[in-house]
């Protein structure tokens, strides 16, 4: 299995350092996050890897190339000339999954202790089940979020909400509000070949509104990870709490 990291993003939330660097770069025990994220996948056997630049891309390609890649092969998406969000950035990436069944895509400042193989098994067991063509399996937990995606009685993707403005998007909406099945987001997922072919997106745009789009006609699924740890390296004040849970 090939994997993408998303690390084209500004990274505003984590300024000051990202007044001059990728987030990327930023380091919790001497590690970046793009060196810790590559090394993680190293663990479920996953060294092909795929990472899209924007910010400050110089600095991450020189990154790769001075520690030669930390063990994986891993080739560039540049997008240096427009940030394409991440779905946007998986559809620039297209031809490097070409001859891939499916492949995992995660966010370069996530950090978590997610075990790839069972949620690689549950996608397997989900593909087998799905009446339709599956197009992805999106890794959640039961934490508080700004954002949530709402899943049915059948765990299937049907909208997204926004908890704080009370924005909502429906895919399918539901018959019975009681039913809803409200996830937040892990930056972290399996998607499937046919991805691409289901997609009418194209441009800048987010995956969670390709997911939208393709989840009117097409199963996507969660893994429910809420028992471990996961942690958005997206604040100064988190790097230190990164660097407390995830020792050495």
């Amino acid at each position: 299995m090939r994997a993408m990291i998303l690390a084209a993003g500004l990274g505003t939330r984590l300024k000051p350092f990202t007044n001059s660097h990728p987030k990327a770069l930023a380091e919790v025990n001497g590690k970046t996050l793009l060196q810790i994220n590559i090394e993680y996948l190293q663990q479920y056997g996953i060294t092909e890897v795929i990472v899209n630049v924007h910010h400050f891309a110089a600095q991450i390609i020189k990154a790769i190339a001075d520690n030669k890649g930390w063990g994986s092969t891993v080739t560039i998406s540049d997008e240096s000339d427009e940030v394409l969000e991440t779905g946007g950035g998986l559809l620039r990436a297209a031809a490097y999954f070409e001859k891939e069944e499916r492949w995992l895509v995660m966010n370069a400042d996530i950090l978590t202790d997610l075990a790839l193989d069972e949620m690689i098994a549950a996608d397997a067991l989900n593909t087998a089940n799905a009446e339709d063509d599956m197009m992805a399996t999106l890794a959640v937990t039961n934490r508080t979020s700004s954002r949530n995606l709402i899943f049915n009685a059948a765990g299937t993707l049907c909208g997204w909400k926004n908890n704080t403005t009370g924005e909502e998007k429906w895919a399918n909406p539901l018959r019975d509000p009681n039913t809803a099945i409200p996830k937040a987001f892990s930056g972290i997922q399996i998607i499937h070949s046919a991805f691409f072919d289901a997609l009418t997106l194209n441009g800048k745009f987010s995956l969670i509104d390709a997911y939208l789009q393709i989840a009117q006609h097409y199963p996507i699924y969660y893994y429910d990870h809420s028992d471990g740890i996961l942690l958005d390296v997206g604040k100064p004040e988190s790097l230190a709490k990164a660097a407390e849970l995830f020792k050495p």
